[in-house]
């Protein structure tokens, strides 16, 4: 029997400008799907990213909108990311993507998902998924290696972390939501993988191979949320 495992494809992955689609990107992912279809039953999320990003930042500079207009146009993006990678996975793929994790979806086909509602994210969406289609782990595909102690952009003396709890992973990151805030994994969805002993593994996706090792059962980098020695 495959077993299920939810990841989450960044949305810069996928777009890393709002103008570019990263089409090597999408070639060495279906690739990978391919070779490991046989092992596991995929379950894909994807974010906004930066086309989230800006759809709500340019808004906010016209008027003063609200944080559930906001949310909407980030879920819109995530939409538009999700129907982007159901299109090129072709026949593989669930025919609609899927929009309330409460779907009830009788398929063997890989199933793609975006963002559902205000003050929840695609993070969000990835973990209830996880919970419905009993999943033990969500991969957070994203565009760094590991998590750190503090933003390593900004500080010279950050450390990575291989291994955290969700306790200590929230007091880095917060626990609010804000709508298009960049973190490696939110807050609600940190909260919620929490209160259902789901482990969450960030990955650099732009490093296919790497995800293709943790698939493997090798040696990867990245940092485990969750499990903890």
């Amino acid at each position: 029997m495959k077993k299920n495992i939810v990841i989450s494809v960044g949305g810069s992955l996928i777009a890393p400008s709002v103008d570019k689609i990263d089409y090597l990107f999408l070639k060495k992912l279906l690739k990978l799907i391919n070779e490991k279809n046989n092992k596991y039953r995929f379950i894909l999320v994807a974010g906004g990213g930066k086309i989230a990003r800006n759809y709500i930042n340019n808004a906010k500079k016209v008027t003063d909108i609200s944080d559930t207009e906001a949310d909407w146009l980030g879920i819109a993006a995530t939409r538009l990311n999700a129907n982007l990678l159901k299109a090129v996975l072709s026949n593989k793929a669930y025919k609609e993507i899927i929009q309330e994790p409460s779907d009830n979806i009788k398929t063997n086909k890989i199933l793609v998902a975006g963002g559902y509602k205000p003050g929840r994210s695609s993070d969000d969406m990835a973990v209830s998924l996880a919970i419905k289609y009993n999943a033990e782990t969500v991969i957070n595909m994203t565009n760094i290696d590991y998590v750190y102690d503090k933003d390593p952009s900004k500080y010279k003396d950050a450390e990575k972390i291989k291994e955290i709890s969700w306790n200590k992973f929230l007091d880095i990151i917060g626990r609010k939501w804000l709508p298009g805030k960049n973190t490696p994994f939110d807050p609600i969805a940190s909260k919620l993988a929490q209160k259902n002993n789901i482990n969450v593994v960030i990955l650099n996706g732009k490093k296919i191979n790497n995800l293709k090792n943790y698939l493997s059962g090798d040696n990867f980098k990245g940092t485990v949320i969750g499990k903890t020695k």
